[in-house]
């Protein structure tokens, strides 16, 4: 789904994320950003579980593949 909408948008720091995404248009650059925001969010969540999780498993093996 997709929704129209008007936002204002510092300029600087759109140029800015223009420039280190290389990305060519806001859509793009909103699109990528809130991506990455979802992406970082659903990391943080996975860290709760640090020293919880009991591994097992042979990652030599894992990485063999």
């Amino acid at each position: 789904m997709h929704k129209r909408t008007n936002i204002e948008i510092d300029v600087d720091l759109l140029k800015k994320a223009m420039e280190l995404t290389n990305l060519n248009t806001i859509k793009d650059v909103v699109h990528y950003s809130l991506t990455e925001i979802i992406k970082m969010n659903k990391r943080k969540r996975i860290l709760k579980f640090k020293g919880k999780v009991k591994w097992q498993g042979d990652l030599d093996e894992m990485r063999s593949i």
